[in-house]
């Protein structure tokens, strides 16, 4: 990775952690909670290149882990490595899904849904070995695991990915292009 990269994967690990510490923006639909933005700085590394995004996805997990977070939202974060590494392969190839929100909404559900998906396997072991709060099992597995986390992380991805979109196309194109890895791995 070429300095500039390191250095700008670093502000978005940094962003990524606090983002969700600080945001007045949380929805809190018992059991779950969804920090709009918190999702923007990975989507911004992903649209940078690979190394990027997988380095801004470690980094924001370490982050959540020494931030003390419980160890099912810790996993959770690490699950984003299956969406950020089906993302970056599609976006490899696909550069023009990214130029607006509207063209980028039919990749933004399908990776909402790997997200989904992700974090869906993530909590179930715990919800089986009655690891969770009170909330989860008050709802029940459809409505908690299946409805909350599952569908709720699909939405919560898909406006985290528009607003990266909106950002990231009203930065003027020299600067999108002097970070964009031309060659991405």
């Amino acid at each position: 990775m070429r300095t500039k990269n390191i250095v700008l994967s670093a502000l978005l690990c940094a962003m990524g952690i606090i983002i969700p510490m600080f945001s007045p923006i949380k929805i809190i639909l018992e059991p779950a909670s969804f920090t709009l933005a918190s999702h923007i700085p990975i989507f911004i590394a992903m649209f940078i290149s690979s190394k990027t995004a997988l380095f801004v996805t470690l980094g924001t997990t370490i982050g959540f882990l020494f931030g003390g977070f419980p160890l099912p939202i810790v996993l959770r974060a690490l699950s984003h490595l299956l969406f950020v590494s089906v993302g970056c392969i599609y976006l490899n190839k696909n550069r023009d899904s990214i130029k607006s929100i509207k063209s980028s909404l039919g990749y933004s559900f399908f990776i909402g849904l790997v997200h989904a998906i992700g974090e869906v396997l993530v909590i179930i072991p715990f919800y089986f070995s009655s690891n969770l709060s009170e909330g989860f099992y008050n709802q029940g597995f459809l409505v908690s695991v299946i409805g909350l986390i599952g569908v709720g992380t699909i939405i919560h991805s898909m406006l985290d990915f528009s607003l990266a979109v909106y950002v990231w196309n009203i930065l003027p194109k020299e600067v999108r292009n002097k970070y964009v890895v031309k060659t991405q791995n």
